[in-house]
């Protein structure tokens, strides 16, 4: 005779990624009153031609014991800032699909959609304020739980980097009475976030990442790369004040690089805010042995963020 017993689930979350030729992992534990603890991040290589490979690690690492998350690329789903309806919470969505249907370039039917909302204004109770949607083909939607299907890892949450940041974001605040501003620059791209008292407020993409600064090795190049990004955030900044003139950016902090681009300086040099390294060992704790190099933290950024999440919300 058999017994069936419970599976024990493991607290916090497991990011992972499955990435053709690298499997990553990184497992984050939020307490009340303590420092975050990232307790397990690794990166393995997958053997070209072994397509059981990313179930035979999930199976080592007893992934099933875990709440589980992924994250999308950047090409794989649209954030669009819309007005938020003025419907019971049960309507919501269905009334999002309607107002963004003419904002995608496919059918609404093939879409998954999830909101974030942006708090308005303190007392501005009834007036219109915006909120974020996430609109992804149903399709790679449908990708990332097959591949983990496939893999025998429990999907719980499939998230994005713009959430996985402001995870990130939110340790950086000293005070609730002033919001912070958040650059990563990716190898391609670069995305800036603004939160305030946890909530994400501002998400931006700026077309230019590492991969065109690191390669300039003209001063004039180099200087001309740096402005851009510069004016981009200038730009974004106006715009922000603006819309949330109630939300005071205390300083903008720029995320670890796997080498000094000379953004962080610049940047300083050029704003009229503090401008900031992160560290993030500073803000967040690592197991015994575990604290990654600034190659890593770059790389792993986002899925150290997506292991940070507080709440069970799924795209």
């Amino acid at each position: 005779m058999g017994w069936l017993l419970p599976r024990k689930i493991e607290p916090g979350w497991m990011a992972v990624s499955l990435q053709t030729t690298e499997f990553s992992i990184a497992h984050g534990r939020r307490e009340p009153g303590a420092r975050p603890l990232i307790s397990q991040i690794a990166s393995y290589p997958i053997e070209e031609g072994r397509p059981d490979a990313a179930k035979v690690l999930a199976q080592r690492m007893r992934l099933d014991r875990f709440h589980c998350e992924t994250l999308m690329s950047a090409g794989e789903y649209q954030l669009l800032t819309v007005e938020a309806p003025n419907v019971p919470p049960a309507e919501l969505k269905a009334a999002i699909r309607w107002s963004v249907q003419g904002l995608i370039d496919f059918h609404i039917d093939d879409a998954t959609i999830d909101v974030l909302d942006i708090p308005p204004e303190p007392g501005s109770s009834g007036a219109a304020h915006a909120m974020y949607a996430v609109i992804a083909r149903n399709e790679l939607v449908k990708r990332h739980i097959d591949r983990f299907q496939e893999a025998a890892i429990p999907l719980s949450v499939i998230d994005i980097a713009e959430t996985a940041q402001r995870n990130i974001g939110v340790l950086c605040e000293a005070t609730d009475a002033q919001g912070v501003a958040l650059i990563y620059v990716a190898e391609t791209y670069s995305l800036l976030t603004v939160n305030f008292k946890g909530e994400l407020y501002l998400a931006r993409r700026i077309e230019f990442g590492l991969q065109q600064l690191l390669r300039q090795n003209d001063d004039g190049a180099r200087a001309g790369g740096l402005n851009r990004i510069l004016l981009e955030v200038q730009r974004t900044f106006d715009v922000f004040e603006r819309q949330y003139h109630f939300v005071p950016v205390g300083k903008l902090v720029v995320a670890p690089e796997p080498e000094d681009s000379g953004i962080r300086a610049y940047l300083a040099e050029h704003l009229d805010l503090p401008v900031v390294s992160m560290e993030l060992g500073e803000i967040v704790d690592f197991a015994a042995g575990l604290e990654p190099d600034l190659a890593t933290q770059w790389k792993q950024f986002h899925l150290i963020g997506a292991a940070l999440r507080q709440d069970s919300k799924a795209l």
